[in-house]
């Protein structure tokens, strides 16, 4: 028997491979894959979106330091100091629980600032006059130094909010 007869009386036909595997619906690894991936692009933003919103709020309160100390002449050290005091209280307020800091006067104000971040300057250096000034008025106070120690509090207190 002639085999290319055979072949012809059985009519058999060339092998068919199935179709390529879909790109979709993809397997659950993938989806599992793109789920983590969402979840890792919303935990940055939100991380970012708060990083620049604490940043955008520490150049803000810097500016208004800054705009104290132009607004406040030669003369006025004791509203000047006032002023600071109040601007230290607010930030304060936002970072920390209000039953801590809302009724802090005097001394008691003094040594909440150097324990978060005053390393004692409020107290015995040249933070002492936001205690002294509204109680003397004609008193000369070291502003550059107040300044400084008040913008070193701020960058030290306008990140992370303190819920202890």
């Amino acid at each position: 028997m002639n085999p290319s007869s055979a072949t012809s009386a059985l009519q058999l036909r060339d092998i068919h491979l199935p179709p390529a595997p879909s790109f979709w619906p993809p397997a659950p690894g993938w989806w599992l894959l793109a789920a983590l991936l969402l979840t890792l692009l919303i935990w940055a933003g939100l991380l970012l979106g708060r990083r620049y919103r604490l940043r955008r709020q520490r150049r803000r309160i810097l500016q208004a330091l800054e705009q104290l100390d132009r607004q406040y002449g030669a003369g006025q050290d004791a509203a000047f100091a006032s002023e600071v005091s109040m601007l230290l209280r607010r930030l304060a307020l936002q970072r920390f629980p209000r039953d801590q800091v809302a009724a802090l006067t005097g001394d008691a104000w003094l040594q909440f600032l150097d324990q978060h971040g005053g390393d004692r300057q409020f107290q015995q250096g040249p933070g002492k006059v936001l205690a002294e000034a509204p109680y003397a008025p004609d008193r000369n106070i070291d502003r550059s130094a107040l300044l400084t120690l008040a913008e070193q509090w701020i960058l030290k207190n306008s990140g992370v909010r303190h819920d202890h």
